[in-house]
């Protein structure tokens, strides 16, 4: 019998093998995770069937039709208005709190969430009726505004709205589907299931020049007057708009940044705007400019996030605080301009345009480098180096008798596509407002996970669409200083901040709030305000009605009165006003990643935004570029290189961990990948223990 002359394995074979079987077990539970995590995104399974199951509420819009309202019927008027918002969202609330087979469930939806509203609704269209009445003029038609509809997302993709309400030429699915990846297009709805989609966004590349700057030296008041009330670093936010919903706590039901004046809520009377402080270099302009905010769906929670306004109400995720702000008063084409009434108030864009169609939305989406592109209902896709841009101009028309309407439209209007005010209406100065955000394009084709998606906030039904943009506005200019800036913009002259030539400036740093987080009573949200900190006035409400209408349009342009803005003369870092800033354009563009030679347009190749005001020296406290685009020189106060803005102090976010597709869903998905390098950490550090020993 032969001699057995097999090795056994020794004490350091076995080990060698032992190394192996380790990292070939943790690199495959490695190699798993990878796969799957790039296979799931946001056209995965659960993603689809959150996009199923949501839909939008589709509601007439009572208080646009009200255009005549006896003053004495007015105070109910309004109430009932509110009232009709807050039970909408209310039908929304029920909505998404119902399971999946609920939602889908036509029987359940109609007995549990439509036909409770439509009871709702009658009983205040009875109550304005009645209001109307006793006042000697009732509306026609109100009972048929009761009943409202359903739309499923899979009727919504990208911003296609009632009767037909968001094609505006774009090609909406063209538009968003093919240039993000095809079957994106349902994307994962956003942090909080309900907006936005990929459909939603749209390359800037691909848009034609559409909107050239207006040349100023060509109109009859060819002036301007800027004005510069910093970027809300001190994040002065709530839900509430007291335009439309005076008296009304979260009446718009979405958060809005405030700057210049800072008694802003709800409660705040004529008095209390007149009386308050400013964050306006100025401080003879104690106006109030606000506007939605802009979150990043980055699976992160802001303070709002179990508020009236904020999370209760799908407005989830991070919000971002502009890079920067300019807003600039220009002249009329065709006349000389009067002055603003003290106190008159203006809203232009449609905050409610995704359901009631865009005859009255006035958004305008552009990057910085072109300008002379902009979306109406579509988010910009930006080149790296470029920022996002938002530009409101309001109406440049007045009736010359009320400082607001019924239906907050009718006393303003737009000039004709003439530049003429029509109807014996008189030219004011016309506010243009420009907000510049410091995020990266977003990654649709994974729906947001690697490059968060960014969208502004809006009415629950409104799915966060870009039509539903808006730009709220109330004249509080001291009158002198109201007759400077007509006298500046009549007299063909570049005056105010970062002019050189500011009238009743007064170096009013020393008498503007420090754009700093202010303190809140504990257990509530910085951004929300509380009843013990709302002031009450004389003809207002002291308890807390129901919720408040939406922030109604005004008239829109007429002559596709959405040209580009921006002087770049504004506080890049409001704040105390202290320090200098010497803004100057650059003139060298930003890299956008791609080869000089491949036909597509660069930031450099295109036409630069005209500029309204020369920028010369402002008071901020970090310079920023004239052209509002290049982030020469940096902001030390506000982060420009990485895309996505770090929050003011005390104003941190922490892990939203009942977001879906957020961080907790991260947490489950990435545990395999863990436990996969830490065996095959452990393989490589026996394998090398072993050949140490081997060699000994």
């Amino acid at each position: 019998m032969g001699r057995n002359t097999r090795r056994r394995p020794t004490g350091p074979r076995r080990a060698t093998f032992a190394a192996f079987a380790l990292m070939l077990g943790g690199g495959g539970l490695v190699a798993v995770n990878v796969y799957a995590s790039a296979t799931e995104g946001g056209s995965g399974t659960d993603a689809q069937t959150r996009s199923a199951a949501a839909g939008t509420i589709d509601c007439p819009d009572v208080g646009s039709k009200l255009t005549q309202v006896p003053e004495q019927a007015r105070g109910e008027v309004d109430k009932e208005l509110a009232s009709m918002d807050q039970q909408i969202a209310e039908a929304y609330q029920r909505l998404q709190a119902a399971t999946p087979e609920q939602r889908q469930d036509s029987g359940y939806t109609d007995d549990q969430v439509m036909k409770p509203l439509k009871e709702k609704r009658s009983e205040s269209l009875d109550r304005i009726g009645n209001a109307m009445d006793q006042a000697g003029r009732r509306p026609d038609g109100l009972g048929s505004m009761a009943d409202c509809s359903m739309r499923t997302w899979n009727d919504q993709n990208g911003g296609q709205g009632a009767q037909g309400g968001q094609q505006q030429g774009q090609g909406d699915q063209q538009n968003g589907g093919q240039q993000n990846g095809g079957g994106q297009q349902g994307g994962n709805g956003g942090q909080a299931g309900n907006g936005p989609v990929a459909a939603d966004y749209q390359d800037i590349n691909s848009v034609q020049p559409n909107a050239p700057a207006p040349d100023l030296k060509s109109f009859v008041s060819k002036g301007t007057f800027t004005t510069s009330c910093g970027v809300n670093a001190n994040g002065l936010r709530n839900s509430d708009n007291v335009i439309v919903a005076p008296g009304v706590t979260n009446g718009a039901h979405h958060f809005h940044d405030y700057v210049g004046n800072q008694s802003n809520n709800a409660f705040a009377s004529d008095a209390d705007l007149a009386n308050a402080q400013t964050s306006c270099e100025n401080p003879g302009d104690k106006s109030t400019y606000y506007w939605p905010v802009l979150r990043l769906q980055n699976g992160a929670q802001d303070k709002d996030a179990n508020s009236p306004g904020g999370g209760i109400e799908g407005n989830a995720g991070q919000i971002v605080t502009p890079k920067q702000v300019t807003m600039t008063f220009i002249g009329s084409p065709r006349s000389q301009v009067t002055e603003m009434p003290r106190l008159l108030r203006i809203i232009t864009g449609d905050a409610k345009a995704f359901v009631n169609g865009p005859a009255n939305a006035n958004a305008s989406w552009s990057c910085t480098g072109f300008e002379d592109r902009q979306l109406k209902d579509k988010y910009p896709l930006c080149p790296q180096g470029s920022d996002v841009v938002r530009t409101f101009r309001f109406q440049s028309c007045w009736d010359g008798r009320n400082i607001d309407s019924a239906n907050h439209r009718t006393h303003v209007a737009f000039a004709d596509a003439s530049g003429n005010c029509a109807n014996g209406f008189k030219a004011i100065p016309q506010l243009v407002q420009r907000i510049v955000y410091d995020v990266k394009a977003p990654s649709l084709q994974d729906g947001g996970r690697t490059t968060p998606l960014f969208a502004v906030d809006s009415f629950p039904e409104q799915l966060h669409k870009p039509v539903t943009d808006h730009g709220d506005f109330i004249n509080v200019f001291d009158e002198g200083l109201m007759k400077e800036v007509v006298s500046c913009i009549n007299g063909g002259r570049e005056c105010g901040a970062g002019t050189g030539e500011d009238p009743g400036s007064g170096g009013g740093a020393t008498q503007q709030p420090t754009e700093k987080p202010t303190e809140q009573p504990s257990g509530q949200p910085t951004d929300q305000p509380t009843a013990t900190d709302q002031p009450t006035a004389t003809g207002r409400p002291t308890q807390e009605p129901t919720a408040k209408p939406t922030d109604d349009p005004t008239t829109p342009p007429a002559g596709g009165d959405n040209g580009n803005s921006g002087d770049g003369s504004g506080k890049g870092n409001s704040g105390s006003g202290s320090g200098g800033q010497n803004a100057q354009p650059t003139t060298t563009a930003p890299e956008t990643g791609r080869p000089a030679n491949d036909g597509r347009p660069t930031i450099s190749s295109t036409s630069e935004p005209r500029v309204y005001a020369t920028s010369k020296a402002s008071h901020s406290a970090a310079a920023v570029p004239a052209n509002g685009g290049t982030n020469a020189g940096g902001n030390s106060a506000q982060p420009q290189a990485t895309g996505q803005n770090v929050p003011a102090a005390g104003n941190q976010t922490e892990p939203q961990a009942a977001q879906s597709g957020a961080l907790a869903e991260t947490g489950t998905t990435l545990w395999p990948a863990t436990v996969g390098t830490v065996l095959l950490l452990a393989g490589l550090f026996l394998l090398t223990r072993t050949r140490r020993s081997y060699l000994r």
